[in-house]
């Protein structure tokens, strides 16, 4: 591959300006329908590119005592491992032959990393409030990982054990079973708390823990981490749609675009609508749930599901 061609693929489309963009627009489709279902009007349009713009011109701030480096830059590991994350499942989206063997394993990783990297400026920070919020979120991340995987082993076993985003598309539909809709429920569930949403906001819970591990943050690496964040929002969606929906279709035309793009708005819908009408639980609530029968039992049962349907469909 050219160089030059990767370099723009990883830093203008489909990476780091194209996720940009839509990270705004996904920012602001949740405040507005935040605002809305809380009778309230809800910011302008362009109000998330606003924000972002005003937290860079503001002053950065590092704590005494913290790791003055670690502090600032795991923002900056997170928002590279999202933008490549995003440039690998949009890549298989657009160029389905254009992947990696593996390159599902891959994205898997990078889109543990910014979780890693809040936990990582949290205890950097040399902050107790912000550490409290870094082992919430140490927590969340073991107890949310193990049925995400369980459940991401389903769309692998119907696609004859390809672990090739691009391979996956072409292959099968999770959906169209009953183990491809357990996994993706659970997919989804997970998906809220990896996102850091309510109700598994435990990590950064403002009445509780005062933003947790961004309570020392400001100025650019600030903007970062919401921006980070802005963007898993937004990359989120597309994997599972990848993964589990058939995805973005970009090969049936014009028609199979914008079916695609429904399907990653419907899942936004589901996001926003769970942060909005349930309480937050606590960790240990969260964790218990996560490895209870709700949830790594059922992914367990999709994938004895998909076993079994392979045996017989072989």
């Amino acid at each position: 591959m050219n160089p030059l061609w990767a370099l723009f693929q990883v830093l203008v489309f489909p990476g780091f300006g194209f996720t940009f963009a839509f990270a705004m627009v996904f920012a602001w489709i949740d405040r507005k329908v935040t605002a809305r279902v809380q009778w309230r009007v809800g910011p302008p349009f362009l109000q998330p590119l606003y924000d972002f713009i005003k937290l860079l011109g503001k002053e950065v701030i590092v704590p005494a005592g913290g790791a003055r480096f670690l502090f600032l830059l795991a923002p900056l590991f997170g928002l590279a491992a999202v933008t490549l994350a995003s440039a690998l499942v949009w890549q298989a989206n657009i160029w389905p032959t254009s992947g990696f063997v593996g390159d599902l394993i891959v994205v898997i990783y990078l889109l543990t990393i910014p979780s890693l990297s809040v936990i990582l400026g949290g205890f950097a920070s040399n902050n107790r409030v912000a550490s409290l919020g870094a082992s919430r979120e140490m927590k969340m991340i073991l107890s949310y990982e193990l049925p995400l995987i369980l459940a991401l082993i389903v769309p692998i076993i119907n696609a004859g054990g390809s672990i090739r985003l691009g391979e996956m598309l072409q292959g099968q539909s999770a959906v169209s079973h009953v183990s491809g809709i357990l996994a993706f429920i659970v997919a989804i569930i997970c998906m809220q708390a990896k996102l850091g949403l309510v109700p598994f906001d435990a990590a950064e819970a403002e009445t509780e823990v005062m933003s947790g591990p961004f309570v020392e943050y400001s100025g650019a690496p600030l903007a970062v981490l919401k921006l980070m964040r802005s963007m898993m929002l937004f990359v989120m969606p597309v994997f599972l749609v990848t993964v589990f929906w058939g995805g973005i279709t970009a090969g049936e035309g014009i028609l199979g675009v914008i079916l695609g793009c429904l399907k990653i708005v419907l899942l936004l819908v589901i996001v926003i609508v769970m942060r909005n009408t349930n309480p937050r639980v606590r960790i240990d609530q969260a964790v218990g749930f996560f490895w209870g029968p709700w949830v790594t039992g059922v992914a367990a049962l999709a994938v004895a599901l998909a076993l079994l349907r392979n045996v017989i469909w072989v």
